[in-house]
Parts: C-alpha cells; sequence; structure tokens
C-alpha cells in the first residue's frame, strides 16, 4: 500500500482553475486576490492590503455604495517560459477585491497610501445622521 501526500494548497488551486469565476471583466486564474486586515482607529476605518512589488501607480482604489474595491495589475516581467521551474509561487497578473465596509464612510475623503509593500486605505467615518423633528403646526379651517 503506498501512502499519497496530500496537499491542500494544490487542491485548492485546482478548485480554482476549474471555476470559471469572473469579476469585473478581470479572469481570477490569471491574477490574485489580496487578502485584507479591516479595523477601527479613532473615527475612521481602516483597510490594508499587501501589495508587495506593485507599482502603486497600476493600482485603483474606489468606495461606490459602501463597497471599497481595490484593482490593478503586477506586470513583473519574468523568464518564465525559458525555464524549468520545479515550483512557481510568486504571483504576479492583475487582482481585484471588493470589501462591503462595515461602517457608512465619507466616500469623497477617502486616502491612500503605499508604504513597504502595504496599501493602507482610510475612510473617515460618517456621522449617524440625527432624527428631524418636526414641528407639527395646527390649522384651523374655517366654517
Amino acid at each position: 500500500m503506498s501512502l499519497t501526500h496530500w496537499d491542500p494548497f494544490r487542491e485548492m488551486e485546482e478548485l480554482m482553475r476549474r471555476f470559471p469565476a469572473r469579476r469585473q471583466g478581470l479572469a481570477l486564474n490569471n491574477g490574485f486576490v489580496p487578502a485584507v486586515d479591516m479595523y477601527e482607529e479613532g473615527n475612521n476605518l481602516i483597510v490594508k492590503t499587501p501589495l508587495a512589488g506593485v507599482d502603486p501607480e497600476k493600482v485603483e482604489v474606489s468606495v461606490e455604495n459602501q463597497v471599497l474595491t481595490i484593482k490593478g495589475e503586477d506586470k513583473t516581467e519574468h523568464e518564465v517560459d525559458e525555464k524549468n521551474y520545479y515550483r512557481k509561487e510568486i504571483r504576479s497578473g492583475s487582482f481585484f477585491r471588493q470589501v462591503p465596509l462595515t461602517m457608512a464612510v465619507k466616500e469623497d475623503d477617502l486616502e491612500a497610501e503605499f508604504a513597504d509593500g502595504i496599501l493602507k486605505i482610510t475612510a473617515p467615518k460618517q456621522e449617524k445622521p440625527q432624527p428631524k423633528k418636526v414641528n407639527v403646526k395646527v390649522v384651523k379651517k374655517k366654517s
């Protein structure tokens, strides 16, 4: 009886290859989906994602209807065709990630900065609208 080594990452890669997912015209099998951390800091919602090796000029960040979108492309040149790789794990290609925000933010005041391979997005929280009180006028009808 021979034992077979189980590699969960290989199984996940195979599953992703067979899954015909497309988002906003970007094929997932030719790129990657960046991981994100999201937390609250003071009056801001902070989102961080590692994008080491990606040119910050090729990254787009937007918020619409309280959904954060991060997309771009890593066009790192690789000599893939002429090498006999035993393992190829360095990712490249397009990336796309949408994250529903956990609270209302001021969409026009979004800030993004890139340092040490980490994209940090700062979204100021929107104040909760206060209920508006309306005085009721009593109008007497003339008979």
